[in-house]
């Protein structure tokens, strides 16, 4: 055991993933997350979103096997917007692109959308509903407890309850089922 400091990372800088379906895939992340290409080859793709210079590579790979959610590996990524608003007009832009999610959940302390790429690497985008001191308490309550995972929504219905006034608050209030 050692004595010395733990020093831990700033930021999370990015992430490789790797396909068989290079420019489907290419297509699709650039698309989910409004990405530019900052590098790309037969090989290797840079992809970035915001002022970092990659948040993710893809290595293609032609002779990859298809993945298996059968075995161990990452669940998914998730990106975090400033507010409902943003999720929904990104929800709302995604829909008219085709792409919609494979689980809409309130988790209590976020507020999330869960996209699978073609792959069947799930993205996450989500809002958080609580400040970290308030999210923390809730993940060590009863409530939390009996339902680590949270309770589905309609993404449909909160778009038009939003475009109706209502407010962020009481759209992603975090009911048990």
């Amino acid at each position: 055991m050692s004595d010395q400091t733990i020093i831990r990372p700033s930021k999370l800088a990015h992430f490789v993933i790797r396909t068989a379906r290079g420019p489907e895939v290419i297509a699709w992340w650039t698309t989910v997350l409004g990405a530019e290409v900052r590098h790309e080859n037969e090989f290797l793709t840079f992809l970035t979103y915001d002022d970092e210079h990659h948040r993710m590579a893809i290595v293609t790979m032609p002779n990859l096997a298809d993945s298996d959610r059968k075995r161990a590996g990452l669940e998914h990524v998730a990106f975090a917007y400033d507010s409902l608003d943003d999720l929904l007009a990104t929800y709302e832009r995604l829909k008219a692109e085709g792409i919609t999610p494979v689980a809409p959940i309130n988790h209590g302390m976020s507020f999330s959308l869960y996209y699978a790429d073609p792959d069947g690497l799930q993205c996450e985008l989500q809002i958080d509903t609580l400040d970290v001191d308030a999210a923390t308490e809730f993940m060590a309550s009863d409530v939390f407890a009996a339902n680590p995972i949270g309770v589905p929504f309609d993404p449909d219905d909160i778009v038009a309850r939003r475009a109706n006034g209502e407010t962020a608050e009481s759209l992603t209030e975090y009911v048990p089922a």
